[in-house]
């Protein structure tokens, strides 16, 4: 799709993303199938759109830029947390092996699944919940990627990250500067890597992200 093309060019590569893996997902994922009818056609546009329930989804390029930070390889099985519209998800489902993806919205969660089934993904598991609680039964995860806003470094995720793997989070409240963070477990602990500075929606639910 010229549209599809024309985004990873100008606004993925041009701006430095270069793993060839989450290139072609890139350029493979069909982003106007994903979202409400009435963006679709503002799909490739570089910048977030509206996905209802105050949620959003992210410009393209940071979701390249999270998914590269990630490292994902093919054997590799993904924590998302935030399912939002379900890009994320299927850009990493391009790439590893299976996707874990949780969702707090049941219309959005509902959303997501019914739309990426249709385009054909299987490698993608969906669960409505508190994403903050992770996915406890299917960890450890070879990395996990958040797609709200945490308050802290999130050590509940954590727990369920294998060592030597990678989270990508951003960190900040609503209304304040937040950062997009990665994570590496160590034998030792977190060690934390400070990025960009991004805007997302905060991460919401029952359990507190400490």
């Amino acid at each position: 799709m010229e549209e599809r093309e024309k985004m990873v060019r100008l606004q993925i590569e041009n701006r430095g993303i270069r793993d060839p893996s989450v290139l072609a997902a890139m350029r493979k994922v069909p982003r106007h199938k994903l979202l409400p009818d009435t963006f679709a056609a503002e799909a490739y546009s570089d910048y977030p759109l509206p996905i209802g329930e105050g949620q959003t989804i992210s410009q393209p390029y940071i979701v390249a830029l999270m998914t590269e930070l990630l490292q994902p390889q093919p054997e590799h099985r993904v924590l998302e947390i935030g399912t939002g519209s379900g890009y994320q998800a299927a850009i990493l489902a391009e790439i590893v092996s299976e996707v874990y993806t949780v969702e707090i919205i049941k219309s959005l969660s509902e959303e997501a699944r019914s739309k990426l089934d249709a385009v054909g993904y299987t490698n993608i598991h969906f669960r409505c919940a508190d994403g903050g609680e992770g996915w406890e039964e299917e960890a450890p995860f070879d990395s996990i990627v958040v797609t709200a806003a945490a308050q802290n470094i999130p050590k509940l995720l954590s727990a369920q990250l294998k060592t030597g793997g990678k989270m990508v989070v951003p960190i900040g409240g609503a209304g304040e500067v937040q950062i997009l963070y990665v994570l590496e477990k160590t034998e030792d602990g977190l060690e934390a890597k400070p990025g960009i500075a991004v805007r997302f929606v905060p991460m919401t639910g029952s359990s507190q992200i400490t």
